[in-house]
């Protein structure tokens, strides 16, 4: 079963792995976020896969998930270098 949170279970099958390592989980949660669809709040849907998890104590996945449902995205930021200027004749 997926959900929106977790599109392709990649959360959920990780606390079926027995053993798994917290390098196992680093890389999971980064395919994780990487399909996560537009719009959708990597730090919010990782909140809410904490709510969904909090029962399975002492797994690897909960401290990453941790880390970042508390990591708030980073702030937009100007491009630097000559893609951000303007050229005085207009191009």
């Amino acid at each position: 079963m997926t959900s929106e949170t977790d599109p392709k279970g990649l959360i959920r099958e990780s606390f079926r792995i027995e053993g798994i390592t917290a390098g196992e989980c680093r890389s999971i949660f980064l395919d994780w976020a990487l399909s996560l669809p537009p719009g959708l709040v990597p730090h919010e849907a990782a909140r809410a896969l904490l709510d969904t998890y909090a029962s399975e104590t002492g797994h690897p996945m909960l401290a990453v998930l941790r880390e970042a449902a508390d990591r708030p995205p980073p702030e937009p930021r100007r491009r630097g270098g000559s893609r951000a200027r303007a050229r005085p004749d207009g191009e």
